[in-house]
């Protein structure tokens, strides 16, 4: 990536060499190209807010930014690209959405995420740092910058306002009016599951900003809650657990198991464990965030539970599926499960069928497929 501060060289996390998705896009350059052609003074508590996969921060490490970011993926990519730019550890520093935020911020530069309930719970969280000197710069594609977008900026820090496009790219200047009266944080977000989808049922889930279907139970983890395994005792895992419904259930169901919750989401790792006691199951569980079952040891889990995602940012991957299935494979005993739920069109039997030998429907409607494969 060319920026006013040198070359840096970048990869996604984990690297892939077949990977051909860029560590970066237009919308870095234009921020990047926007800070030194204004000469933004960069003196100060400079915090950057979602960072894809730490270009930012990696093309400003010599100001020694602070990055706050939901995502592990994008954490350790941050860490691996600041290695290969030789910059010195601790010159970044690496938060998450679920760290207290800095006390003060001198330049607050935000990578607008795809979720605009986290870009609210962002921009609240991080507001009573903001001050009237401080530089507000957004950025993003055109395609991720709507009005209601804008909206959350002028509500919650103040004018706001939005540049030129250029290579799709847009920027968004915000200055900040500290007397303006700030709405509460209506996260994390509190609702109550509805009856007849099995243990579950009636009970209590906890979402945090940015969290998969945030308010209400999405249709496909509610069809895989008709057609969940009896647990038997054994270990589960809840494979990209999002706000931990499915594993919360498993659980339920069988205080006897143990249930690990992974994510790679810090936002959806919160939620699982906060939905997990919320219902008051008396079981044994684990939070982990992670890059799936990367450091579970192989063999060691009995049942694999997974809704995985098909979208990385805006691109559209079946990339974390097959991470996700080739480390249930390799963690899984022999005789293991491992379920899947998904979109008919995603074919994820053939994947399975490719990786396990062998891939067994269980259920389907007209939009969904419950898939079943066993380790061998």
């Amino acid at each position: 990536m060319t920026t006013p501060w040198g070359e840096p060289a970048l990869t996604r996390f984990p690297e892939d060499p077949r990977d051909r998705l860029r560590a970066w896009d237009a919308s870095d350059e234009y921020l990047l190209r926007h800070l030194a052609e204004e000469r933004v003074s960069l003196d100060g508590t400079v915090v950057v807010v979602g960072d894809r996969w730490g270009a930012l921060v990696t093309a400003l490490a010599a100001h020694r930014p602070v990055q706050i970011t939901d995502s592990h993926l994008a954490q350790e990519a941050t860490r691996a690209n600041l290695a290969r730019a030789g910059v010195e550890p601790g010159a970044v520093r690496l938060l998450t959405t679920q760290d207290p935020p800095p006390e003060r911020i001198d330049v607050l530069l935000v990578r607008v995420p795809k979720s605009l309930a986290l870009l609210e719970d962002q921009l609240l969280r991080l507001a009573p740092a903001v001050h009237a000197g401080t530089v507000v710069v957004g950025t993003g594609m055109v395609k991720e910058i709507h009005t209601s977008t804008l909206t959350l900026f002028e509500r919650i820090l103040g004018p706001t306002r939005t540049s030129l496009a250029e290579k799709k790219a847009r920027l968004i200047f915000c200055a900040p009016d500290p007397a303006l009266e700030r709405p509460g944080n209506p996260w994390p977000y509190v609702y109550t599951l509805p009856e007849g989808i099995g243990p579950a049922a009636g009970g209590t889930v906890v979402n945090h900003a940015g969290v998969f279907c945030a308010d209400r139970l999405d249709i496909g983890t509610r069809f895989f809650l008709h057609h969940l395994p009896e647990a038997r005792g054994r270990r589960v895992v809840d494979l990209g657990c999002g706000n931990g419904v499915v594993g919360t259930s498993v659980a339920l169901a069988d205080p006897d198991a143990e249930v690990l919750f992974v994510d790679e989401s810090f936002q959806a790792v919160a939620s699982a464990e906060a939905t997990y006691k919320a219902n008051g199951v008396s079981g044994h569980a684990e939070f982990r965030v992670g890059d799936g079952l990367a450091g579970v040891p192989s063999g060691s889990v009995d049942l694999v539970l997974n809704n995985p995602p098909f979208h990385s940012h805006q691109a559209t991957t079946d990339a974390t599926a097959w991470r996700m299935f080739t480390g249930a494979r390799r963690a899984l005993r022999p005789g293991g499960e491992l379920w899947v739920i998904g979109n008919r069109h995603l074919g994820y039997h053939v994947k399975l069928r490719k990786l396990f030998g062998n891939s067994r429907l269980v259920a389907s409607d007209p939009k969904f497929v419950v898939l079943k494969a066993v380790k061998r």
